[in-house]
Parts: structure tokens; C-alpha cells; sequence
């Protein structure tokens, strides 16, 4: 594999990056349990990691803010042409900026958004770092989910926001699987919508990374300090379960069909 990585089109996930209390400890969980190795990041913001399997970046991880009451996530990027831009079309479909509009180093720029029900997700737009080199291969990112108890809207909001040339809306043009909507860009699949109207928790954007096998990866993840929110089961996209790291964090592993 190539080590120059793709440009991603306006609208398709293109990155993700863990928001941990503790470095040592995101870096004891994911690495045995995905195969990971780290590297350091750009400073910018605090200390950050980037996650590399055979030498290329998967995702990053952070800290928060120390006395910050933010729970550990994992936040999905959306490949943006212009963040300054998206982060003006986020605000006037009713959206909040949370972070910027700024420069992250020489990488690229960057903000921190959340839609109409408040569901976090980054938007990048990239220079030298342009998002994840590899993917849809075990220890890497395979798919993100938004569960939200509006999922028609949701989707009206993110493809307002990333321009309707770019995230396919619309009921001709929306692939339904089950009770999730498929977000396309280019006629491709990017990222589900689930409709989730009796949600107990916040909505959110769900990482699943890939593994070789789901079954044994929860196994593993209970033996490093993890905890399973549910437990393994076939989906159209592959059998998958839901987890929680070592800090509690929410995270998905799918074994890709």
C-alpha cells in the first residue's frame, strides 16, 4: 500500500480522535486490543498521539482539558474543502461551533460542532496531515453511526451542512438499511444515521474499528479494563458489538463480512 494518502471529498469521515482523561491509559487499552503503535502529534491543543498500524495514521488521541466534566469520546472528522465555510453552513442550519474555525499546526484546520440534538463531530480541512491512511482493515476505522432520535432531520442537518452535492439526501437517494440511513458522497456509502427515538443516552457518532474477530476483541477488552455495552451480534455490515474503554469511552468493533 501506498504510503500517500487519499483526499477526501466534503462530507466523508476522514478521521477520529479519541478525548481521554489519561494518555498511558488510552495507549494500554487500544494498542493490545487493535494492534496499535503511537506517535507523537502536533501539540497545538495538548499533548496528542496518533495511532499508526504499519507505520501509517489511524487515529489520534488526546486529553481534555484537566477539570474538564467532558465524558471520554471518540469524535468523527468530516472531510471539509473549506472549515471556515461548513462551520458558517453549520451555524445557519441551527448547529453549534463549539471550537474554531483554527489552525491545527502545519496539519491543517479544524472545529468542534455539534448538530440540532447535540451530537459532537469534528470538521477537517487538511494540508499535511489529510486523514486516516488506512481503513476498512483490522486495528483500523470501518464505519461511523450517529444515533439520533431524529434521524430525518439529522440527515436534512448534515447534508445541508456539507453541501447537497456532497452528502446525498433525499428519499430517492438515501439508502435505508434496516432503521438506519446511509449518508452518501460521490454515490459511495460513508456513514450511517440510526434513528434511535427512545436513546438513554446523549445522541452520538459511534467509531466501529475493524477486528479479525468480534467475539475474541470483547474478550480482550474486558481483560484490559473495558466493558461491554452490547454484546456481539450480526448486522448487515458485519457481526459487531458495542464497548467502553478503560476510561469509559464509547467504541464499536465489526468483524467486516
Amino acid at each position: 500500500m501506498s504510503g500517500t494518502p487519499p483526499r477526501y471529498a466534503q462530507g466523508t469521515p476522514c478521521w477520529v480522535s479519541l478525548l481521554a482523561r489519561d494518555l498511558d491509559t488510552a495507549e494500554r487499552f487500544y494498542g493490545p486490543l487493535l494492534g496499535w503503535d503511537f506517535a507523537a502529534g502536533p501539540t497545538d491543543l495538548g499533548p496528542y498521539l496518533r495511532a499508526v498500524v504499519d507505520g501509517l495514521p489511524v487515529a489520534g488521541v488526546g486529553v481534555m482539558p484537566e477539570g474538564s466534566d467532558f465524558a471520554v469520546d471518540w469524535i468523527t472528522y468530516f472531510a471539509a474543502a473549506d472549515a471556515d465555510e461548513v462551520a458558517q453552513q453549520v451555524r445557519d442550519r441551527g448547529g453549534t461551533l463549539a471550537m474554531g474555525p483554527l489552525e491545527f499546526g502545519r496539519s491543517g484546520r479544524m472545529a468542534m460542532a455539534a448538530d440540532l440534538d447535540g451530537a459532537v463531530f469534528g470538521i477537517w480541512q487538511g494540508r499535511e496531515h489529510l486523514g486516516w491512511e488506512r481503513q476498512h482493515e483490522p486495528g483500523t476505522a470501518a464505519w461511523s453511526v450517529l444515533a439520533t432520535p431524529e434521524a430525518e432531520r439529522a440527515t436534512r442537518f448534515y447534508a445541508g451542512a456539507f453541501g447537497s452535492s456532497a452528502v446525498e439526501s433525499g428519499s430517492a437517494r438515501v439508502h435505508q438499511e434496516q432503521d438506519e440511513i446511509v449518508l452518501k458522497v460521490g454515490g459511495r456509502m460513508v456513514a450511517g444515521i440510526r434513528n434511535a427515538p427512545d436513546l438513554e443516552d446523549r445522541p452520538r457518532w459511534r467509531i466501529h474499528f475493524a477486528v479479525r474477530d468480534v467475539d475474541l476483541a470483547v474478550g480482550r477488552a474486558r481483560e484490559l479494563g473495558g466493558g461491554v455495552e452490547q454484546a456481539p451480534a450480526d448486522t448487515p455490515y458485519g457481526r459487531a458489538a458495542l464497548l467502553r474503554d478503560a476510561e469509559d469511552g464509547p467504541f464499536a468493533v465489526v468483524q467486516l463480512s
